[in-house]
Parts: C-alpha cells; structure tokens; sequence
C-alpha cells in the first residue's frame, strides 16, 4: 500500500483525456491488482476475522439464552479444533483464528448465558481471556488469535462505553428481562433515546475511533495479527449497526 501512495506521488492522476492521463490509470490499476495479489492472504484473514466475531450475533446468541450449558460445552470443541489446525502449516493461521475465537465463545457463553441481566459486568467476562492472550503473545505463540481476540475486546469496551455514555444500562438490564414478545417495546425506546444530535455526536466520535484503530492495524503493518485486529475491531460497527437497526425496525 505504501508503494501504491508512494508511486502516486510521482505519477499524479490527471482527469484530461490524454495519453498521460490514460497511462496513469493504467499504471494505478496495475499497481491495485499487484497489491491485491500480494495481500490476498492479509485480506482473507482480515475477512475470516470480521465474520468470527459476527458470528456469534446469529448462531450463539439464540443458544446461548436457552442452551447456555451447550453454548459452554461446545468451547472445547472451537479450542480442539483450532490446536489440531495449527499442528498443520497449511492450515496454522486459520487454526490460530480459531483458537482466539474459542476464548470469544467461552467469555460470551459466560456472560450471555448467567450475567446478562447485569451490564456492570460485561466487561470484565468478556475480558477473562485477557491475562491468556499476554501470556501467549509474551511466549510468541498463537499471535493471530491473541490479536484477534484483543480486537474483538477494544470493539465490546467501546461498544460497553456508549451504551453507559448514554445511559442506557436500565434499558439493557430491562431487555434481558422480559420475554422475547415485549422486547420490540424495549428495543423502540432505546432507538428513540439515540434519535438525538448528542448520541450522534457521541457515536460518531467511537465511530472515527475505530475507523482509525482500523486503518492504522492495517495500513501500518502486513502482518496478519494486526489484520486480524482490524477484521475484529471493524466487526464491531458491523454488530452495533446491526443492533440499531433492529431497533428502529422493531
């Protein structure tokens, strides 16, 4: 990406339709698809990562309210299956992913499945794998997913800090609460307490947040730990746009 900015500058784009013009597109497109090529396997992490943390929204999120023992018993199953993938070369960043998705399903079963009543402590469940991931990056093991599973955790504290930013825990603990049949009663009261110019100052300061700790995970490195943080840490306004959504449409 550095090599695309840096030729740019030396071949500036001109938007008349000479030959000088038409070279530079060409010279640009040729460049974009060097880069693409080049970072395939960056992208394909960066992708794999948005999508594991996304998710759960659909898959366990259900399970984990009337089967939270299954939700928690499947854990072993997400760590097995990630241990085994990295013995194989071929398939150890993707097993590495998986490894740091277990500790996401262990923290979430956790929390969605026995504390959800209480936002207070979201947070510090969802951040139990923390003390595993610094002990696995300071041995230099399983960095993907210990990246991984840090993006995923900025992406819930800043999520958590809105939701308290505008006073909203009563209506979270309110949601967990009532039976499924009332909670678009809940979910239309919420979306019109964020229907003001102050939530949406609020949210677009968390917002340009995390589009910078994005940008500057990927931008800044081609390592495919951070690219793994930025797909973690992108899924966050994926998730939360999801959730507003529903509660305007509820």
């Amino acid at each position: 990406m550095l090599l695309i900015i840096k030729l740019s500058l030396r071949f500036p784009l001109s938007f008349s339709s000479s030959p000088v013009s038409s070279k530079g597109i060409v010279l640009w497109l040729t460049l974009a698809q060097a880069w693409l090529r080049q970072s395939r396997l960056q992208i394909q992490v960066f992708l794999v990562a948005l999508g594991l943390v996304i998710l759960p929204v659909f898959v366990q999120a259900p399970l984990v309210r009337y089967l939270p023992w299954v939700s928690l018993a499947i854990t072993p199953l997400w760590l097995w299956l990630g241990f085994v993938m990295m013995k194989h070369s071929r398939w150890q960043v993707w097993g590495d992913l998986v490894v740091g998705f277990g500790w996401i399903w262990l923290t979430g079963s956790l929390y969605w499945g026995w504390f959800r009543w209480d936002p207070v402590v979201h947070l510090p469940i969802e951040a139990l794998g923390l003390p595993i991931a610094v002990f696995c990056l300071h041995r230099g093991w399983g960095r993907v997913g210990s990246y991984f599973f840090l993006g995923s955790l900025l992406g819930t504290a800043v999520t958590d800090l809105y939701i308290n930013w505008m006073h909203l825990f009563p209506t979270w603990q309110q949601l967990m609460a009532v039976e499924p049949q009332v909670a678009p009663v809940v979910l239309r009261a919420a979306a019109t307490a964020l229907e003001t110019d102050v939530a949406a100052c609020r949210a677009m300061v968390l917002v340009l947040f995390l589009l910078v700790a994005t940008a500057i995970a990927l931008l800044t490195s081609r390592q495919l730990a951070w690219w793994a943080f930025g797909g973690a840490v992108l899924s966050t306004l994926v998730v939360d746009g999801l959730f507003f959504l529903t509660a305007v449409l509820a």
